[in-house]
């Protein structure tokens, strides 16, 4: 009997299409910002849109805390998500069990918003109000796994170790950087494709949004698991740009 091949015996999973966005955000304008969300949400098309670090609230040390899970100024975004059968990973700043404040990644689909994750790695002036989650996370969409990160998380090698070793097929960040630092996100995007032969998208903010972020870089991207960049965006606000996550290898028609 011969044997089947491999696409026979492990059939190929639906391609995933992703996006990364860079959408307006003024510091505390809460249901503002989700509006834009929304928009750019509708504007992607994409199964998954990723936004950068505390999009939601703008970056900074009095950025609000949000409840996801009752918090009504995030109706705009779950009915985008809703009408586009999308999946958002957005950024606020949430409290734990315990009462300590943690900047996280929030996701979003048309049956409301929950914590997805807690930023590990604190950078800056970040440990004076928050605390550092304790432990990775994945997201599980329509059979790809995707590892969670925020900013700092992503120039430190053990977190994408400790994240791949749960087993995932993407790296999806949220990060901010200044226009003077904008060569940091293609360093680290190129270190864990090198390290871990998985996809990596990242989104960063464009334009100014508090905590002394006049100018951010931008230039949020889209990468293979060989490393070849799919999909980058430029340096203006409200840019957002899409690319499909395969299983076939690089080259493979159908």
């Amino acid at each position: 009997m011969l044997r089947g091949t491999d696409e026979e015996v492990c059939p190929l999973r639906t391609p995933l299409r992703i996006a990364v966005a860079q959408p307006l955000s003024r510091s505390g304008d809460v249901a503002g910002n989700a509006d834009r969300h929304a928009d750019l949400v509708r504007r992607a098309q994409a199964r998954v849109v990723v936004f950068p670090e505390l999009s939601l609230t703008g970056y900074g040390p009095d950025a609000p805390v949000l409840d996801p899970e009752t918090d009504g100024r995030l109706a705009s975004l779950v009915a985008a998500c809703a009408d586009s059968g999308a999946l958002a990973v957005a950024g606020a700043p949430v409290a734990g069990p315990d009462g300590r404040i943690h900047i996280a990644m929030l996701a979003v689909d048309g049956a409301g918003a929950r914590v997805a994750y807690r930023k590990m790695f604190l950078g800056g002036a970040e440990p004076q109000r928050y605390s550092p989650g304790d432990a990775p996370a994945v997201l599980s969409v329509d059979g790809w796994r995707l590892g969670l990160a925020i900013c700092k998380d992503t120039g430190v090698p053990r977190h994408a170790a400790e994240t791949a070793a749960l087993g995932i097929d993407g790296y999806v960040a949220g990060v901010l950087e200044s226009a003077a630092d904008a060569h940091v996100t293609d360093e680290r995007a190129a270190r864990v494709v090198a390290e871990h032969r998985v996809w990596v998208a990242v989104a960063s903010f464009a334009g100014g949004t508090g905590g002394g972020f006049t100018e951010a870089a931008g230039r949020s991207g889209v990468w293979s698991r060989t490393g070849t960049p799919l999909a980058r965006a430029g340096t203006a606000v409200g840019e957002v740009v899409t690319a499909t996550l395969t299983d076939h290898p690089p080259g493979h028609s159908r």
